[in-house]
């Protein structure tokens, strides 16, 4: 075939894949019915790749570029990643991770200074899709590597493109920088995903294996929303959407756990050879992939929704919904009074609740505001339905950015798993009882979270979310919260730490197991892994925050669940106490609690 007639068939193969690329990148990313459009394109391309591995020398010398094959293997690695998103199918994530290294490797990018600017924009965005996949895959090693590598081009790019505002490009590089940061504050001494390993307690197998409800529903779908000004973010993933999407998948066995560090090091960098050989093999990320694994849970990660979008997005997951599941919903955010919008003035007669919600209206204006749970002589009423809500908009935005409690109704008849992390999380009790199907399961954050130090206004800002973090890294944030160095840690002392953890954790596991008073709520979801190990940290969470030592009233620092958990795991029962004892004596921080004793 003639040099002329390759080239003339690459570019129609290439208009081709470009044409259903954007056909695909422009679809909605949740609902089910779009796997057909993901094949075609994909196939697309994969005959795009194919067709310039076979013609590749006349390619070459007809005038491609060695950044535009590079360009065909990052579109494949964004297709797999983007099925990800929508999916949560582990293949496709170690599949887009497989060719963004692959393409890292063999410097398709990096060709000689002073190239096309379009083509410098390519490699910017490659390394800050690569970064991405990496932060959610957990190559720490990788995640370092990349974000220098991207802060060195972009002050490159700075200084070879002069007429061009990079701005954007370095406030990425800041993104990144800061998450790095605040998610390595604390070093993870096991990862966040369910490890068989270490998720599952023997004890209590037996227990689970005979365990029986009337009705038991299975975990399929997830929706994490979080909406909260200067929160840590990289992309459109914050901080606390990231530990709670990571939260709610499978650790394959031997490819992302690992005790021992990578040693093989070229030029200068950790290389990590179990997970990728660096070849584009299309079925090297099958053999990394646990076979014995169930599917991850699908969820849809939305960042700064709009309340209409979120419900819209909420309507489609439930609609699709089976009968015997249940599905899970996390919402994070501030929140405030819904006579904020009323205009008042602030010497009106009234009851003194009209004043103080004119002072809470206020307070609402501020980064951080927390409110008391809304009552008429101890009883929530029917109108705090849309009284407090949670707050999806800027600062000074209108009422149309408020969701109320009673916006989720319409969904509770399907099975809900409910956890809001909020100032006015207490809000949501309403919800309780006013179901239009199946009871909702709440875990609800406390108004207010504690630290040793109360000095330190900003550590949620930088660090995350104090309940997210006790419900996906619940030593860690017990550390945080006291105010642990972390920066050498002693192995031994956080590995009995963790075995102290575990223990109780176990032996709760089977007191749940085997409970007579269970609600049936609970009993319900507690077979599923996932679920049960974030009631099981819950426990741990309120425990915790219920013991701490303070000099004010406790109850805004204190979480809720709804409906109740049996007594026996209650914050001040002898088991749970007993483990937030053990633990402060081990890490010498038992000066800061009272404990029930008697």
């Amino acid at each position: 075939m003639a040099e002329e007639d390759v080239f003339s068939n690459y570019r129609a193969l290439v208009e081709n894949a470009d044409r259903k690329f954007a056909r695909v990148r422009d679809l909605p990313a949740f609902g089910r019915a779009q796997s057909h459009y993901f094949q075609k394109v994909f196939k697309a391309y994969m005959k795009l790749w194919n067709y310039q591995q076979s013609y590749r020398s006349k390619l070459v010398d007809s005038g491609l570029n060695r950044w535009e094959i590079g360009e065909i293997a990052s579109r494949i690695g964004q297709l797999y990643f983007n099925q990800y998103m929508r999916t949560s199918e582990a293949k496709f994530l170690l599949e887009a991770y497989v060719f963004y290294e692959a393409i890292l490797k063999r410097r398709y990018f990096e060709v000689a200074q002073g190239k096309a600017l379009s083509a410098r924009f390519k490699e910017l965005r490659f390394y800050a899709r690569f970064l991405l996949v990496s932060l959610i895959v957990d190559r720490r090693e990788m995640v370092l590597h990349l974000a220098e590598k991207l802060r060195v081009l972009v002050d490159d790019s700075k200084s070879n493109f002069r007429e061009t505002n990079f701005k954007e490009w370095r406030l990425v590089v800041q993104e990144i920088t800061r998450f790095i940061k605040s998610d390595t504050n604390l070093i993870y001494v096991r990862p966040l995903r369910y490890c068989a390993m270490l998720d599952s307690y023997p004890p209590s197998q037996t227990y689970l294996a005979r365990f029986h409800a009337k009705k038991l529903f299975k975990f399929r779908d997830a929706l994490l929303a979080s909406y909260h000004r200067n929160e840590v973010k990289y992309a459109e993933v914050t901080l606390d959407t990231y530990r709670m999407m990571q939260c709610l998948e499978w650790e394959p066995s031997g490819s992302f756990y690992q005790k021992r560090p990578a040693e093989t090091k070229e030029n200068g960098f950790v290389i990590d050879h179990t997970l990728t050989s660096g070849l584009i093999d299309m079925n090297l990320a099958a053999d990394m992939a646990d076979p014995n694994l169930p599917p991850n849970p699908r969820k849809a990660i939305l960042y700064r929704p709009t309340v209409s979008h979120l419900l819209a997005v909420l309507a489609m997951i439930c609609d699709e919904l089976s009968p015997e599941c249940v599905m899970l919903i996390y919402l994070s955010a501030l929140g405030g009074p819904a006579r904020e919008n009323v205009a008042q003035p602030e010497n009106s007669v009234g009851s003194s609740r009209t004043s103080k919600s004119t002072l809470l209206a206020r307070a609402s204006q501020e980064p951080k505001s927390y409110k008391s749970e809304p009552h008429s002589n101890g009883k929530l009423l029917s109108g705090d339905y849309y009284d407090d809500y949670l707050w999806l908009g800027p600062r000074g935005g209108s009422g149309s950015n408020n969701l109320y409690p009673g916006d989720l109704i319409p969904f509770t008849r399907k099975p809900l798993f409910l956890i809001i992390d909020s100032d006015t999380s207490r809000a949501f009790k309403v919800l309780n009882g006013a179901e239009r199907g199946e009871p909702v399961a709440m875990l609800l954050s406390p108004l207010k979270p504690s630290f040793e130090n109360q000095s330190t206004d900003d550590t949620e800002a930088v660090n995350g979310s104090q309940f997210t973090f006790f419900l996906t890294a619940p030593l860690q944030a017990f550390c945080q919260m006291l105010g642990l160095s972390n920066s050498n840690p002693d192995p031994e002392v956080y590995d009995d730490a963790e075995s102290i953890l575990s223990a109780s954790f176990s032996k709760w596991e089977t007191t749940l197991l085997t409970s007579k008073v269970l609600n049936l709520v609970w009993a319900q979801v507690l077979p599923d892994q996932f679920l049960r190990r974030l009631i099981l940290r819950f426990i741990f969470c309120r425990s915790v925050l219920t013991s701490l030592s303070r000099t004010e009233d406790d109850d805004p620092y204190i979480p809720q669940c709804h409906p109740n958990l049996p007594e026996s795991v209650s914050p001040l029962s002898k088991q749970v106490q007993s483990l937030v004892q053990r633990l402060a004596d081990h890490l010498g921080v038992a000066k800061s609690f009272h404990f029930n004793n008697t």
